[in-house]
């Protein structure tokens, strides 16, 4: 078949998922298209491939316990069969409203929203968030991937708006900690200072802040790339979903991508529903739930903990 050609064509050590012909016909049996209110078990952890405006219309009210929205950045590019093109910040802004608040209606009062963005989209996100929602912080990650340009500084970093519905939200601080390695190891009374000393070195445990500089993008040696241009990583999927949810909650992506939301959910024990308009994104969706079911590590997660980039656990 075509794709095992290509996929005999690839180097050694590239892990990126592809899928076979024969995959996309079992595949695309599972995915789901709502025309009508159906039972919420019939939609629960599903994908649906679908435009939103379509599926949000037919969505039950208050289902909502973490909403995680990577949607197109306000920049021209084209995702598979589909493309996107730059706008003004009030036009961005305007068609992210299209959507937006067509959301509203799904959220518990105790949700936790999530928005993504860059720096051509974050004027727009956060103006429009503090129309509907309690704006909790901005974080910051380091997107350490591409080259550069001579005549600019290089774009490495992404915004993600953490917002809430109301006063009362879920925050597992403790869930997310991350483990450092020790630079500078100050002891009391000759014993260690909160840090820890183990076989390959010494280690602190630290609540999360708003920089992430520990997310590695996905990229061809990584068993969880895709061929999507713009894939969010395992770990910071994991990060979101565990301070903010608890097993059991319902986590919701309406642009979803090649599912790294409902693929982090389902290893972390929790439940999901997943919109997403490309048939072809929603079957690798198919291809990596399947996959999660027998192997339900996370990079850069271990032990309860998560890992600075380059460490041994990170691999």
């Amino acid at each position: 078949m075509e794709a095992k050609t290509e996929k005999s064509k690839m180097a050694p050590r590239n892990r990126t998922i592809i899928l076979t012909d024969e995959e996309k016909e079992i595949y695309r049996h599972k995915l789901l298209k709502i025309g009508s209110p159906l039972l919420f078990k019939k939609i629960l952890n599903r994908v649906i491939n679908q435009d939103i405006f379509e599926a949000i219309e037919i969505l039950p009210s208050k289902f909502i316990d973490l909403l995680f929205v990577d949607p197109p950045y306000n920049l021209a590019k084209t995702f598979n069969t589909h493309s996107f093109k730059k706008m003004s910040v009030k036009q961005y802004m305007n068609w992210m409203n299209t959507w937006l608040r067509k959301i509203l209606r799904l959220l518990k009062p105790t949700a936790s929203i999530y928005i993504c963005g860059d720096w051509r989209s974050s004027a727009a996100i956060q103006l429009l968030c503090g129309k509907y929602f309690i704006i909790r912080n901005r974080i910051t990650f380091q997107r350490e991937k591409g080259r550069g340009a001579k005549r600019n500084w290089k774009n490495n970093s992404e915004d993600i708006w953490f917002c809430t519905v109301s006063k009362k939200f879920t925050f597992n601080a403790d869930a997310v900690k991350l483990k450092r390695r020790v630079i500078a190891p100050y002891r009391k009374n000759g014993l260690p200072k909160d840090w820890k000393k183990e076989k390959d070195g010494k280690y602190r445990l630290t609540y999360p802040s708003n920089i992430w500089t520990d997310i590695t993008i996905p990229f061809w040696s990584m068993s969880e790339n895709t061929p999507h241009p713009t894939q969010k990583p395992e770990k910071l999927l994991a990060k979101i979903i565990l301070a903010s949810s608890n097993e059991g909650d319902i986590v919701f992506d309406p642009f979803a991508g090649v599912g790294t939301t409902g693929v982090v959910a389902k290893k972390l024990k929790r439940n999901f529903i997943m919109i997403e308009i490309d048939e072809e994104y929603c079957l690798y969706t198919i291809k990596r739930l399947s996959m999660a079911e027998k192997n339900s590590t996370i990079q850069g997660y271990a032990d309860g903990v998560f890992w600075e980039r380059n460490t041994g656990k990170h691999r």
